[in-house]
């Protein structure tokens, strides 16, 4: 059996590669780091690393051994976070944060319950947008958002929200004469598209490439922001698909909202980066939806 430090010895060199920066990082020095290695590969019965006096790189042997225990590793690591959290209940800071004002209620109704239920816990409540709603969860300045779903790359909770889908077309458009619209529609005016810092996933789902029957969507321009992506469709640049609360939240005089018959409802959730799934954010989610029992739109 591998003790704690060995592992940890042994993955942080396979890491750097150096065993200088490896015996900074664990805060020992190099020659016991050396020592380390040198016990354990006398135990597994073969060289590990290949070190030349520039150089040091992983044996066949070494790597292997790396990818079956960094999974191990982080699984004992995960255990134990566990139990600490458990041990000292749902305390510290959490951070929540909303993309677009209709969400907002929402994550309130969430926010209050775990405040009831944690009182120890500080909440947070921030608003992204949606240049950096992605970076905010990979960075860390946020644990949790709400915001639509699809996420690509994060965790997801159950939808709290659910909303039927809508065109924004200039107010004027010969399509607001009608009682509602096809997808099929999006074939014949270009589609204002959402700013590159959004995933693949969610662009495919708001602003497709194709029709349901396979008709190619024009693209039209970007906008930064929400509110830029609507200016650009009251210019008369192109349509957009969103959600019926923007209806709500976003009046304007100069953009018309149609109804969309045949497209799938927006559903939208908690999200956050799964190595940020602690006791406090367990929490938080299972009060999300406790106090939005069931989405609505």
């Amino acid at each position: 059996m591998l003790e704690r430090h060995e592992l940890e010895t042994f993955l942080t060199l396979a890491e750097e590669l150096h065993f200088g920066r490896t015996a900074e990082r664990l805060r020992v020095s190099t020659g016991r780091v050396s020592q380390v290695i040198r016990t354990l590969e006398r135990r597994i019965g073969a060289p590990l690393f290949a070190r030349t006096s520039r150089v040091v790189q992983l044996t066949p042997i070494g790597r292997q051994l790396a990818d079956d225990l960094a999974p191990l590793m982080a699984g004992i690591e995960d255990a134990v976070r566990r139990a600490t959290e458990a041990g000292r209940g749902v305390t510290g800071r959490l951070r929540v944060a909303f993309l677009g004002e209709w969400t907002a209620p929402v994550l309130l109704k969430a926010v209050a319950l775990f405040g009831q239920r944690h009182p120890e816990c500080q909440v947070e409540v921030r608003e992204v947008q949606l240049a950096n709603s992605r970076s905010s969860l990979v960075d860390g300045s946020i644990d949790l958002l709400i915001a639509a779903y699809p996420f690509d790359g994060m965790s997801c909770g159950p939808a709290l929200l659910e909303e039927a889908r809508v065109l924004a077309v200039p107010a004027g458009h010969p399509l607001t004469r009608r009682a509602s619209v096809s997808l099929e529609v999006l074939a014949d005016h270009p589609v204002v598209q959402y700013p590159s810092a959004t995933s693949a996933g969610f662009k495919h789902d708001r602003t497709p490439e194709h029709t349901p029957s396979g008709r190619p969507v024009p693209k039209g321009p970007v906008g930064e922001t929400f509110s830029e992506m609507l200016t650009l469709v009251a210019m008369g640049r192109g349509v957009l698909p969103v959600g019926e609360h923007t209806r709500r939240y976003y009046p304007r005089p100069d953009v018309a909202y149609v109804p969309i018959h045949d497209a799938p409802p927006i559903r939208r959730g908690l999200v956050w980066r799964e190595s940020n799934t602690t006791a406090r954010a367990r929490e938080f989610v299972r009060a999300a939806s406790d106090a939005n029992p069931a989405p609505t739109g």
